[in-house]
């Protein structure tokens, strides 16, 4: 049954990420894709804050799955990022694929370690 918890998360972080990426991007005038580079964020740091409950037995293998493996799995996208990032390339915005490319890694990695801290600090 596993997997039905998979689903759920999913059936809710896939139409979040639709919905916040046209959102974002519809306040941002821009060729970069600010609304892929927050909803990937936003997964990351979902995901350390919930590794880290996990970790301090605050959080169940369930929670893990629905949350981390449905909802985050679903609301975060490497294929979307990946697109756009060789889209810009292709537009000759090479320096807002850089951008976008360095900025996702350094902002995803520090997400995940501010929530896992977070998540240490409050259940540690």
């Amino acid at each position: 049954m596993n997997w039905v918890l998979v689903i759920a998360g999913a059936a809710i972080g896939a139409p979040l990420r639709f919905l916040t990426d046209r959102a974002v991007q519809a306040k941002h005038d821009s060729v970069f894709p600010w609304g892929t580079f927050i909803v990937n964020v936003v997964g990351c740091l979902m995901l350390g804050l919930l590794t880290g409950a996990v970790a301090a037995g605050a959080a169940s293998s369930q929670v893990q799955l629905l949350i981390g493996t449905g909802l985050c799995g679903a609301l975060t996208t490497y294929s979307t990022f990946s697109y756009e990032t060789l889209r810009l390339v292709e537009d000759g915005a090479k320096f807002y694929a850089a951008v976008n490319v360095i900025a996702s890694v350094v902002a995803g990695l520090g997400a995940v370690f501010v929530g896992v801290a977070f998540a240490e600090a409050l259940w540690a």
